[in-house]
């Protein structure tokens, strides 16, 4: 299954994705996490150090040009092989006598918009990435998207299962997201959720046309307040069982089970 998140930025997209990926793979599902946000926050979210992250694929020059070329370029590239050999490995923690599932990580780098100049044949090479993804990678697939609707609007992931629009309890930020849901129903994905995140309780949201009907609404969680001023990693917080909780009725939103 292939799931995207998208929304505004500093809704807590980058965290919820983490902390799926976390949950799949302490099921026993294998995971593949790919950050495509400009950010590229999530490897660190997922706990590894500044000095573990692999180098994004927009910034592989070797790969591009070997891949797409450099005059004439090649729009459609054999990119296979790619997700396995750029892919770093994430620890999973074993629980209830579960065998976790394996978790790696796919740094991309953001798709930069037109009038990029040399940077069109790097957009190529990641829009063949993430379609390669979203329509042949057998496991789960989880896409941190740049913040906003950049992504949607280009298309490039039409192709996906699901769509989680993250999103606090704000005007600013349900706007976006109903840009995002309404962006999103015009490439035929229907299958969304609206994740309500940082509210107090389950308060009534403003009709917006593009919000999802799925909502799924996530609590401040002390433990993270407390964690983000010492530390980049989201997991093994102390309200575990409340992220994990979340993260069940996400996948329930979307008609998948654990």
């Amino acid at each position: 299954m292939k799931i995207a998140f998208a929304g505004k930025g500093g809704v807590g997209k980058t965290t919820l994705c983490a902390w799926l990926g976390d949950y799949l793979a302490r099921q026993g599902h294998d995971v593949l996490l790919v950050d495509a946000d400009t950010a590229l926050s999530l490897g660190q979210a997922c706990g590894l150090g500044p000095e573990d992250l692999p180098v994004p694929l927009n910034a592989r020059e070797d790969l591009v040009r070997e891949r797409i070329g450099g005059g004439y370029l090649r729009l459609n590239p054999d990119v296979s092989d790619l997700p396995g050999e750029l892919s770093v490995e994430l620890p999973v923690t074993a629980a209830g006598g579960i065998r976790p599932g394996r978790k790696r990580l796919l740094t991309m780098g953001s798709i930069t918009g037109a009038g990029d100049g040399c940077a069109c044949a790097a957009n190529a090479l990641l829009k063949s990435v993430l379609a390669h993804l979203v329509l042949q990678e057998e496991n789960y697939v989880l896409v941190d998207l740049e913040a906003g609707v950049e992504h949607l609007g280009r298309g490039t992931v039409a192709g996906v299962d699901a769509l989680v629009v993250v999103s606090e309890p704000s005007r600013r930020s349900l706007e976006t997201a109903a840009r995002v849901g309404a962006l999103a129903g015009e490439l035929g994905l229907t299958r969304q959720v609206l994740a309500v995140n940082r509210g107090m309780g389950e308060p009534e949201l403003p009709k917006m046309t593009g919000l999802p009907d799925n909502v799924v609404h996530l609590p401040i969680l002390p433990s993270l307040v407390e964690r983000q001023l010492a530390q980049a990693s989201v997991l093994n917080l102390a309200d575990g069982p409340l992220v994990d909780a979340a993260c069940a009725r996400l996948l329930a939103s979307m008609g998948k089970n654990s």
